[in-house]
């Protein structure tokens, strides 16, 4: 498990491709202190470390992480967002993240605030997921609070902190980004459909 709250920025410096599946090499501040089998969020995907080198660590995203995700865009030079797996005890300073990827959005607008800035997303809500103003949503595994909500797009606003330590700084109208909609928002939407 997850909180959405990143912890450092990492840099792909290896990509391989092994039949279907594909090898990410990142460096980063919290490679040295990683072990193999262990969980890492990246862009708010879930991934086992397979290796480690100095300042490195390696994992492997599958085909099915791949067609649910944005990781299959990545490029040498690209950052990603880390984050360690949650301790039990520790503070929830973001919300439940499982690293699960329900699916990908679209960067529709970017509006400057003058000190913060407005992201609107755009994505396929024929696969039932949903947002809520005020509710919680994991953007490149980010956990950020929903300020608009419509039946296929959302807004979020970014104070600068965030967006100078995350992704966010690279992403523009166009870009992909992973989506992680709220567990629990997940499940009621569930049982009301099933009660339907």
């Amino acid at each position: 498990m997850f909180t959405g709250i990143i912890e450092t920025l990492g840099t792909v410096t290896h990509i391989t491709q092994e039949q279907s599946n594909i090898h990410f090499t990142i460096a980063s501040s919290i490679s040295d202190t990683l072990a193999i089998d262990q969980s890492v969020a990246h862009n708010g995907v879930c991934l086992t470390v397979v290796a480690l080198d100095p300042g490195h660590h390696t994992v492997t995203a599958i085909q099915e992480t791949l067609l649910k995700s944005n990781l299959g865009e990545l490029k040498v030079g690209d950052k990603v967002n880390l984050e360690r797996c949650t301790i039990a005890g520790e503070r929830l300073d973001g919300h439940i993240v499982q690293g699960h990827v329900d699916q990908v959005a679209v960067c529709t607008d970017i509006t400057d605030e003058n000190g913060s800035w407005i992201f609107t997303f755009q994505y396929d809500s024929s696969l039932g997921n949903i947002t809520v103003e005020k509710g919680s949503i994991a953007v490149n595994g980010i956990s950020l609070t929903v300020v608009n909500s419509g039946a296929d797009h959302f807004s979020v606003a970014i104070i600068p902190y965030t967006y100078e330590h995350t992704s966010l700084h690279t992403v523009n109208v166009g870009s992909h980004v992973n989506l992680e909609f709220d567990i629990i928002g997940k499940y009621v939407a569930k049982l009301v459909a099933l009660r339907s």
